[in-house]
């Protein structure tokens, strides 16, 4: 029979959920920083087997959430927690469980879903430490499979997509086998450049920044895309950081993202981008909706 079904990520902010997205579907989808909260929305990755389908669900960190912004991402994760057929909880393998954890630990309960939990970074963890994590974790919660795991190096991916393969319920195809993700060009180019901005400005400015494609415009004959897109942030002493000196920081940020873009769609890029303030936008719902980050 064939298996299919959705598989939610969670776990707490800066985790390796978005690497361990990305090694798994074998693309670049999902973007990468070292700075928790990188993912806003879920994202959807799409694995394909002979005998089974896999839809993997990256959603923001689970957090206790302060502010509008936060609480939409982690409503975002919860949400998901309802439209999986299974959880697969993520925590790091050099780190002990915290109060994160135990915060996505009471949101699964009765979730009826089986959970696996994936216990990442091994390769920056003594081996030592690995035995007692795994025997306090199954006293926290009845882990349908636990399975320790490295997303950076591919070490134990193998045995866990197995596992999850195993405890898929029956069912159809969901999504043709050529595509890799429900997610448009457009969100990911917007994405693309989030990540640049995450990676290359400090402080506030990563949390106060959030993109808006303006236009994407493809043509076939020449193999090229147009995009142009503005960077939001709430403050004038923030767009004057993120345009840089003689608007340097700006076309760094823009030559980053096209080239990513350029790799995942095969196209040669055009980018265009502008900075404009949008004062207090994280704490505005309507702005949130606009964004697509608050339904």
């Amino acid at each position: 029979m064939f298996k299919s079904g959705f598989i939610a990520i969670l776990g707490r902010p800066n985790v390796g959920k978005s690497t361990f997205f990305n090694a798994v579907i074998g693309d670049k989808i999902s973007i990468v920083a070292d700075k928790p909260q990188t993912t806003r929305n879920r994202i959807s990755g799409i694995l394909n087997f002979p005998e089974a389908q896999l839809i993997f669900l990256d959603t923001p960190g689970m957090h206790n959430p302060k502010t509008p912004l936060n609480r939409a991402m982690v409503k975002a994760a919860r949400d998901t927690i309802g439209d999986a057929d299974l959880i697969l909880m993520m925590v790091e393998a050099d780190k002990p469980v915290g109060a994160q954890d135990l915060f996505l630990i009471e949101a699964l309960a009765g979730v009826q879903a089986p959970v696996f939990l994936a216990i990442n970074k091994t390769d920056r963890a003594e081996k030592s430490l690995l035995l007692p994590l795994m025997d306090q974790c199954r006293r926290l919660y009845d882990f349908a499979g636990i399975f320790p795991v490295s997303a950076r190096t591919g070490n134990g991916l193998e045995a866990l997509i197995h596992g999850i393969k195993e405890a898929l319920p029956d069912g159809p195809r969901l999504f043709p086998d050529d595509i890799a993700t429900e997610a448009t060009e457009r969100f990911i180019a917007g994405e693309f450049i989030r990540e640049q901005i995450l990676r290359l400005t400090s402080q506030e400015i990563p949390y106060a920044s959030a993109v808006e494609i303006d236009l994407f415009k493809e043509d076939e004959s020449k193999n090229l895309i147009r995009i142009s897109a503005t960077i939001l942030v709430e403050k004038e002493s923030q767009k004057a950081i993120m345009i840089g000196k003689k608007g340097a920081l700006l076309k760094k940020i823009g030559t980053r993202a096209r080239l990513a873009m350029e790799n995942l769609f095969g196209a040669k890029v055009f980018l265009e981008l502008f900075v404009r303030v949008k004062k207090d936008w994280t704490t505005s719902d309507k702005m949130l909706r606009e964004l697509g980050l608050m339904k």
